[in-house]
């Protein structure tokens, strides 16, 4: 049982700083929860002493905020920065935009110094609230108060979270690889030599199996959700939506194409919309393998977290991806210490997924 009073990471250079809209809804929402531990500089994260903490990023019209980039710097240069802790993410933007590309940046930052997530821990207030909208018709109350909910309801999850676990644990693969040339394929095959006792199932994505999302409505879209199943049917509701709900956690493989995850990852992405209707998935663990050509490993593992983590509501482990770089097909066996990652990365699945 978490003890300790979640810690709040406000990084700001002066207090007004803070906009006054942020302030009154922080105000509302976690009064009732306190008491809190604050910290405003980048240096305060070396004195977290608990083991929840709360983002609060304040943006100003240019959506920079100065002190958060010295924070986000010490997150990046300490990778054991954050190791145990569980946190959620604020970011409240003076502009209809950056406030994602925040967020996303620092969960990813965090992530890697050790820190976990829930599945949706982000609150993001853009500024106009038009964001809120939907949510405040279903809620019955104004754009503000939604965001208040909002904020009070992951300050609660981040309190209660804890990482479920399994005697059994079952990961599912999900990949588009070609076997022979497939960097990304031949470290999947590295990592799983470590994993035998492990129940694991892998699905390729290839050859037109799965066919993206066209858009249906939402009332259709509940429709067939409502039944486990999708209006375009085949592999995705057949093979990989019973998968996905059977397994523990989720390995997606992905090549770095163009700086984005393949059309085929991206499709079951999209896909999997009408199964997070009917159940989310905040009881599954994501994982990644992303290895570029050149560069912009970064940018892929981002994307996972958006899409999977934020929107998706897949739980994000501390350090849930692995990122190389190798180009010349079966180049990634001379990667310095490879042997040793793979190791490494097959344990820390196992440990996440069984909770030991």
């Amino acid at each position: 049982m978490n003890t300790k009073p979640l810690e709040i990471i406000c990084p700001v250079e002066q207090p007004e700083a803070v906009s006054q809209r942020l302030r009154g809804v922080l105000r509302d929402a976690l009064q009732p929860l306190g008491p809190f531990v604050w910290h405003f500089r980048a240096q305060d994260l070396e004195k977290i002493s608990g083991n929840r903490v709360l983002f609060v990023i304040s943006l100003d019209d240019a959506g920079i905020n100065l002190e958060y980039t010295r924070m986000l710097a010490a997150l990046r240069r300490n990778p054991q920065l954050l190791e145990g802790k569980v946190g959620g993410v604020v970011v409240d933007g003076a502009q209809e935009i950056y406030t994602k590309s925040i967020a996303r940046e620092l969960v990813f930052s965090a992530n890697r110094a050790g820190c976990a997530f829930p599945g949706k821990p982000l609150v993001e207030a853009t500024g106009s609230l038009q964001n809120f909208r939907i949510q405040a018709r279903n809620q019955g109350v104004s754009w503000e108060e939604a965001y208040r909910l909002a904020v009070r309801d992951l300050a609660e999850r981040i309190c209660a979270y804890r990482m479920p676990s399994s005697a059994h644990p079952r990961l599912l693969v999900l990949h588009a690889s070609h076997f022979f040339t497939s960097n990304t394929w031949t470290f999947w095959t590295m990592v799983r030599s470590y994993m035998e006792e492990m129940e694991i199932q892998e699905i390729s994505l290839r050859n037109g199996k799965i066919y993206d999302c066209a858009g249906c409505p939402y009332t259709m879209c509940m429709h067939f959700s409502e039944k486990g199943s999708c209006y375009y049917g085949g592999a995705m509701v057949d093979e990989v939506y019973p998968a996905v709900e059977q397994c523990t956690g989720l390995l997606l493989l992905c090549p770095n194409y163009n700086d984005a995850v393949s059309a085929n990852i991206a499709a079951f992405v999209n896909r999997l919309t009408a199964l997070f209707r009917k159940r989310p998935f905040y009881d599954k663990a994501l994982f990644g393998i992303v290895v570029s050509g050149y560069s912009g490993g970064d940018i892929v593992a981002s994307q996972l977290i958006s899409a999977l983590n934020m929107n998706k509501a897949f739980q994000l482990p501390p350090h849930f991806a692995v990122l190389e770089t190798a180009n010349e097909p079966g180049s990634i066996r001379e990667v310095p210490g490879i042997e040793q990652e793979a190791a490494a990365f097959a344990a820390h699945i196992r440990q996440v997924l069984s909770g030991t």
